[in-house]
């Protein structure tokens, strides 16, 4: 078996345009990012950079233009399977209760319904909502939402995890109880993570290494940093480590130019 969970080898995506196949946006450009098993990868870059079209190719969502996905050593056909995806928005359905949205999943792949229950409860549990199991999404906070989508993408036991800036929209508290058990659930399963952040803060607290990309449009990954701060983390306590404020130095050298590409973009665009 290939050390690596996930690869996206010399990828490029171009969205074409409806004026001819001539034209078009190239959002990503001759892109390689590996994965280890086990491994808690971070990309960070400016807004509207890529990030997220790396995360649809990287579950099957997306079709590269070039380039090839390979997920444990073997090329990607169609969805990937093998991946459980949390996206920044919630995918809870409104109609169904907490353990009905986490039980959901298993029903899709024909797990008997008591099974499945069962299952659902013992995720609610682990994420601290074993008692909210018949609340609708509705009358949860924003974070026991979170929770439930967190235990929704688990329940499957995915070999990869695949994370679009899940804790952006919570208030600092909630996210930072959110981002440590995030790291508590993943210290004790050791899944491959590819974790999608704006918050460079974040991604050096939660990740083994730190991949930075350019400026969009064809970004690109112009910086790698692996995160040689010792495990189990607070991502609070961390934050004071002498070593994360080094990295945290090294990695805005390289990623405040980008930054101002960027911002000057989205400008440029609104104008």
């Amino acid at each position: 078996m290939s050390e690596f969970a996930l690869e996206l080898v010399n990828l490029s995506v171009t969205f074409r345009s409806r004026e001819g196949a001539g034209s078009g946006y190239t959002a990503v450009a001759d892109t390689t990012l590996r994965i280890r098993a086990g491994e808690f990868v971070s990309v960070v870059g400016p807004t509207g950079c890529g990030k997220s079209t790396l995360l649809n190719v990287a579950a099957g969502l997306l079709a590269p233009s070039s380039g090839e996905v390979r997920v444990f050593g073997e090329p990607l056909r169609g969805i990937n399977a093998r991946a459980g995806y949390m996206f920044q928005t919630e995918a809870l359905m409104p109609w169904r209760s907490a353990i009905d949205n986490v039980r959901v999943g298993l029903e899709y792949r024909g797990v008997p319904p008591a099974q499945a229950r069962a299952e659902a409860q013992a995720w609610l549990e682990r994420v601290g909502l074993g008692e909210f199991g018949d609340r609708y999404p509705h009358q949860l906070s924003g974070g026991m939402r979170k929770r439930t989508a967190l235990a929704q993408t688990l329940v499957l036991d995915p070999d990869i995890i695949l994370m679009d800036e899940p804790f952006s929209a919570l208030d600092i508290q909630t996210r930072q109880l959110m981002e440590n058990e995030v790291l508590a659930l993943w210290s004790a399963r050791r899944k491959a993570v590819l974790f999608i952040t704006h918050d460079l803060d974040e991604a050096i607290a939660m990740s083994d290494r730190v991949v930075v990309l350019s400026a969009g449009p064809a970004t690109r990954p112009i910086g790698e940093f692996d995160i040689d701060l010792a495990r189990p983390r607070d991502v609070v306590e961390v934050r004071t480590h002498p070593g994360f404020v080094e990295l945290h130095t090294r990695i805005w050298n390289v990623l405040r130019d980008e930054v101002l590409k960027g911002y000057s973009q989205q400008l440029r665009k609104a104008a």
